[in-house]
This record gives C-alpha cells, structure tokens and sequence, in this order.
C-alpha cells in the first residue's frame, strides 16, 4: 500500500487528476484544519466555515480533471476559501438588506393595518355617539357633516330657522367634544 502522505503536493495533484482517491484523501487531510481555521477567523461561524470548506473541496474533486493549478496546492487552496469566504460575506450582507426590507415593509404594513383598524374602531364610536344625540339635533347634525349642506340649505329642508340650525349644530359638536374628551382621557389613563 502506498503511503500518499509523503508525496509532494505536484504529485498528489497528478494522481488527482487521474481520479485517484486516496490522492484526493490526502490532500483533504493535509490542507482542511489548516482552511477551516482561516475560514472561521473570517466568518465567525463554524456551520458557514465548515460548509466552505466542503463545497472547495467538492469542487476540487468535480473539477479534477481540469484542474490547473499555476502557483503551488496550497496557494490555489488558499485563494479558493478566500473567495468562498468572500461570497459568503457577500451573501450575509444580501440576506441581511432583504430581511431588513422584508422587515420594512412589514412594519409598514402593520402600521397601516394597526392605523386603519384605529381608524374603524373610532369611526364606530363617533356613530354610536351621533346616534345618542335628540333626534333633531342628530338629523340636523347629519345633514351638516354627513351631507354637507349649508345652515341656508338645512333650514330650508327642515323647515327651521338658520340660527336654530347653528345652535343645533354647536350643541351636538359641545356634547361630542365632551363625550370624546372623557373617551380619549380614559384611553390615555
């Protein structure tokens, strides 16, 4: 049996690319500790070194038939979890800027959700409220706000006189400003 450990690395990558697997064994073990290390000083995280580490050496093995190695084995392997390491920092930072959009929008989304619900939930209670007041002051009331008629055009309407239209019109808004003032005190408390 052959002992692949003393072979040079220009030897090793020859039988390598013949698909000689204790080769490619060889340089596994002679080279991963040593990747690993510089790969999880950069990335701070073992699962992204470890998988940078297989996907060189998976490569290395797919490619090694064509594989042309110009400085020496370790200079190419060094360069190659260099660039690993650098995508996968690329890939960090494209993941984080999309979960902080994603994270955005969704703010934005619950903000509007939350706002409209507020909105809903408000517009119910000013009914209920409208609708407590004496009945010619609501219809009064209604026309002004709802229907936007002029005082001129309600007192038309109603067959009333334009002052009793305007004091029907303050008194409703005085009895929902205190109604409101007490609800929006109570919501604050």
């Amino acid at each position: 049996m052959l002992a692949y450990s003393t072979f040079s690395d220009s030897e090793l990558i020859s039988m390598l690319r013949l698909s000689n697997r204790a080769a490619y064994t060889e340089i596994y073990k002679r080279y991963t500790a040593i990747l690993y290390s510089h790969a999880y000083s950069k990335l701070q995280d073992r699962e992204e070194a470890r998988d940078a580490i297989q996907e060189l050496f998976t490569t290395l093995w797919l490619k090694r038939e064509n594989l042309t190695i110009e400085t020496n084995l370790s200079g190419y392997l060094y360069c190659a979890i260099r660039n690993r390491v650098l995508n996968t920092i690329s890939h960090r930072r494209v993941a984080s800027n999309y979960f902080v959009s994603i994270q955005d929008d969704f703010n934005k989304f619950e903000s509007i959700t939350d706002h409209r619900v507020r909105e809903n939930e408000l517009a119910i209670l000013i009914e209920k409220e409208i609708a407590c007041l004496p009945s010619k002051m609501r219809e009064v009331f209604e026309l002004s706000r709802k229907s936007n008629l002029s005082r001129k055009e309600i007192a038309a309407q109603l067959n009333l006189s334009e002052k009793t239209v305007k004091n029907q019109i303050n008194s409703a808004l005085k009895v929902l400003k205190l109604k409101f003032d007490s609800i929006l005190a109570t919501m604050i408390f």
